[in-house]
Order: C-alpha cells, then sequence, then structure tokens
C-alpha cells in the first residue's frame, strides 16, 4: 500500500502540473541513455511516453494500494521502476553526472522499491485489500458445501472484510491531506526529481544582501537576471554560446539556481516573456515566494496591441515593465502614445510599471512628453573593457536594432554606449532605477560592475548568474554595498 501511494501520488502530481518527461529524458546518462533520449526526438514518441507514465503510475498505484491484482501490478510496478533506475542509474558516469539523494551507490530508493515489489510478486502471500475479499467470498461459496461442524469454525468474515477494506479510508484521509496542501502552497513537491541546493556554497554567505523598496515589495538590491535561464546569449561572435546556455541550464538546473538564489538572499528575479511558464511552474510546484518582474512587448497584430500585460498578470506575474528593445524602438519611432498606453495598462491592473531601455535616449524622450514610470531599468556599465565598440562608431538606437547588423555600426558587446549621459540622466532622476548588463554580458568583473553600477546611482542591480557563480556574486554585493563611498545619488528604495 505504501508503494502504492508513491505511484498514485507521482502519477497524480503529474496531472495537475502539466508535466513532460522531456528534460528528464534528455538528461538520462547510462547504458540505455541513447533509447531514452531517441523518444523525445519525435513529438508523437514524447506524448505517447508521457501518456503512458502517467496513466501507468495511476493505475499501478491504485490496484497497489487497494489490492486488486496486487501480483500483476507488482510486476508492472518492477518493470517501471526498472527502467527509471537505468535511466540515471547510481553507478559508472551517472553517479558523477546526476549523484542524488546522497551520491549512494547502487542502491537507492528505486532499486528498493523494484526488489520489494518483486519479492511481493513471488511470495506466497494470499493477498490484501480487495484480493483478499474475493479470495475469501470463493472460500466461502467452498464452505457452503462443508458439513455443519465445519461451518462453525469459519472465522468472522465481517471482520475480515473491514481489515481488508482500510484502504479505502486510509486512501481518503491521505488524499485529503495532499490535496490542502496543494491547496494551500501549491505543489508541495516536485514530482521524480530530486533537486539539491549547494549547501556548502551557502555556508561561504557573509552576511545578509540588502533590500530596496519597489512599490509595495522589498526587493533583495542583486536581482537574478533571466538571460542565463532563458537562453539568450550576448557572446559577442561565439555562435554556440546560446545552445549551450540551454543545453547547461535544464528546467532541473534552473529549479537548482532558483532555489539558490533564494537561500542565498536574492528575493526578485527579471525574465523575458517566453520564460513565464517556467517561472510560473516553478512557483506553483515549489510554493516559492520569489517576486517575478517580467518584460513585455507590443502586439503588433493582435486586437489587443497590450496582451503581453493580459498574460503576464493572469500568470501571476508581481511586476511588469516595457522592454528595453520596445522602448528604444517606439521611442526612435515617435509612437509615445503606445508607451503611454502601456503604462497605464499595467497600472489598471494595480501593479508597479517599470521602463526599461538601452539607450539612454528613449528614457530622456519619454520623460520629456511626460512619460514617467514607477521605476527605470537602464543598461549601466562603463565602457573600459577591451572589446568596447569604439566610441567614434556608436550611436543612439542600435542596440538590439536592424542595423546593428552592420559590424561597423555595432558590436554586441556595448549594452551601454553613452555611459556618461546614462550617470547624468540617473542621478537627476527621482524614481528607482535598476541597472541591468552591469557586467557587459560578462566582460566585467563583478567586483568592478556592482561598485560602477551603485555608486552611479543604481537602487538594484539585475545580473545574470549561473549556480555556480550566485554565492560569490552575492558576497561581492554585500561587500560593495559595505564600502560604497562615492555613490552621490540618494537612494530612492
Amino acid at each position: 500500500m505504501a508503494i502504492g501511494w508513491h505511484f498514485l501520488y507521482e502519477g497524480a502530481v503529474k496531472i495537475f502540473a502539466d508535466w513532460s518527461s522531456a528534460d528528464y529524458l534528455n538528461n538520462t546518462h547510462g547504458f540505455l541513455a541513447d533509447f531514452f533520449q531517441w523518444l523525445t526526438v519525435s513529438p508523437v514518441r514524447l506524448e505517447a511516453v508521457d501518456f503512458l507514465n502517467i496513466v501507468g503510475l495511476i493505475l499501478v498505484g491504485l490496484s497497489l494500494f487497494f489490492g486488486l491484482w496486487s501480483r500483476q501490478s507488482s510486476v508492472c510496478g518492477a518493470l517501471m521502476l526498472a527502467l527509471y533506475y537505468f535511466a540515471c542509474p547510481p553507478f559508472g558516469i551517472s553517479l558523477v553526472l546526476d549523484a542524488h539523494e546522497g551520491s549512494v551507490f547502487v542502491v537507492d530508493k528505486l532499486l528498493v522499491e523494484t526488489v520489494a515489489l518483486v519479492l511481493l510478486a513471488f511470495s506466497r502471500e494470499q493477498g490484501y485489500g480487495l484480493d483478499a475479499l474475493v479470495r475469501k467470498r470463493k472460500k466461502r461459496r467452498t464452505d457452503d458445501c462443508l458439513p455443519e461442524e465445519v461451518e462453525l469454525h469459519r472465522p468472522n468474515t465481517r471482520r475480515e472484510a473491514l481489515k481488508n477494506l482500510v484502504s479505502f479510508p486510509l486512501l481518503g484521509g491521505l488524499g485529503w491531506g495532499a490535496w490542502r496542501t496543494a491547496k494551500a502552497y501549491g505543489m508541495d513537491v516536485m514530482s521524480g526529481a530530486t533537486v539539491q541546493v549547494n549547501r556548502i556554497a551557502l555556508r561561504e554567505l557573509k552576511g545578509e544582501l540588502p533590500k530596496g523598496r519597489l512599490g509595495e515589495d522589498q526587493l533583495s538590491r542583486l536581482i537574478l537576471g533571466g538571460n542565463l535561464i532563458g537562453g539568450w546569449a550576448h557572446a559577442r561572435d561565439l555562435i554556440y554560446a546560446g545552445s549551450l546556455f540551454k543545453a547547461y541550464n535544464t528546467e532541473k538546473k534552473i529549479y537548482e539556481t532558483l532555489m539558490l538564489c533564494e537561500q542565498a538572499g536574492i528575493n526578485c528575479i527579471n525574465i523575458g516573456f517566453p520564460t513565464i511558464q517556467v517561472i510560473a511552474k516553478y512557483k506553483k510546484l515549489t510554493g516559492s515566494k520569489i517576486k517575478v518582474i517580467t518584460q513585455v512587448g507590443i502586439r503588433e497584430k493582435s486586437e489587443d496591441i497590450y496582451e503581453d500585460v493580459t498574460v503576464a498578470t493572469d500568470n501571476g506575474m508581481d511586476i511588469i515593465q516595457l522592454q528595453g528593445n520596445w522602448c528604444d524602438w517606439l521611442a526612435r519611432d515617435g509612437r509615445l502614445e503606445v508607451i503611454r498606453g502601456l503604462m497605464e495598462r499595467i497600472r489598471g491592473h494595480g501593479l508597479v510599471a517599470g521602463m526599461g531601455a538601452h539607450t539612454v535616449d528613449s528614457l530622456i524622450i519619454c520623460e520629456e512628453n511626460g512619460i514617467v514610470p514607477d521605476y527605470y531599468m537602464k543598461t549601466m556599465h562603463h565602457d573600459n573593457y577591451w572589446s568596447a565598440h569604439p566610441r567614434e562608431n556608436r550611436r543612439p538606437f542600435e542596440v538590439d536594432s536592424e542595423r546593428s547588423k552592420d559590424h561597423n555600426m555595432f558590436h554586441d558587446n556595448c549594452f551601454c554606449p553613452f555611459p556618461d549621459r546614462t550617470v547624468e540622466f540617473v542621478n537627476r532622476v527621482k524614481v528607482p532605477v535598476m541597472g541591468f548588463k552591469v557586467l557587459a554580458a560578462g566582460a566585467i568583473h563583478p567586483a568592478d560592475g556592482f561598485k560602477w553600477a551603485f555608486e552611479n546611482g543604481a537602487d538594484f542591480i539585475c545580473v545574470g548568474m549561473f549556480d555556480f557563480q550566485v554565492v560569490d556574486d552575492v558576497n561581492i554585493c554585500i561587500e560593495t554595498l559595505q564600502k560604497l563611498e562615492n555613490r552621490k545619488r540618494g537612494w530612492y528604495s
């Protein structure tokens, strides 16, 4: 019954979590890895695997829990567990690449449950639950043909029936408890995955990350950027970097990174619009309270050009901002009423409305026309690094524009093309400022980039981080803020 509950719960959770086996299969190891990964190549095969997996878990779980056809279900359950076991077996290279549950060798919980089901399938146990009731009913029919004196020794069938039906109220109690937990906190576990946080790194934290206020929310001064999680890479002429980021940041790794960030004190992430579903799923599965800022654009061909705002709101995003490239394009083309309308739509939902930009001219144009957001998000980095685009070739609105494809006009390595003008603007505005691309996509060391951004007026900084960089970046941010001496602008958060 215990193993049956495990199967049943895993199957039910996968239905409500809109689960797919794709990430799990693509990250399998061991001698069967090629087969498991082959299953994901075809959408039809993958859909069939997902369906069979969920149905199999639920049917085996129900059968084992209620003791109906328990021998047959024990065999089926053992076969399913064996497939899970050999997907990432706790021996060989898998022990290194996919260590879990204390990096056990050979014997893990999957193997223990498999052995238990094999024993149940081949033991002389006469059955339990519904199987036992059926057997007793058959025996009673046989006993009816026995002499009266033998029938006097027949066991109390009513008591036996109640004992074998104990699984029904037990399932009700377990199910009710799981439903209450899911309703209160969202899904309380990540089904079929063990996510471990690097607790060794957490012990190296040097203090508590300071916070600032944005609207009604207290946000950490260091905010996790979403580009690395979403797979977007500004990597100069390294054409493989985007694919590399996506290969590293599997769904499981994204969850590990987010959990590590939260435990290290980073309580906010700024994401691109396409990443909404991943973050919404993470919050649902874990009950996370991380604050989510999402960037939105304009849907030119939609009946509602501000549809992104509605989608973001419906998915529980906490703060919404106009994406930097969209702000640049709209300001460049004189479409200021579209920007104004977007700010009004966001505020109409009762949310904080932000405005991002790569070129400071976009923000200046909006300000001059009376469009002031609740906060600015502006690229903020110096240009004292060797790959920076030459100053004499820089033009407003070149970042993320069609003209940026001309190598002489723009290199994919300078996202704050006019740092002096940016600093001047930031230091005179009276709303919070969030600096992003503060490391120029990896060209500037965090100790240098964090200091420059905070000294020149940023209230928050948004930084893309891999999991192995999180604790170091938090420590650098803490030390930077403790030793900050040359900041002239007051804190507007």
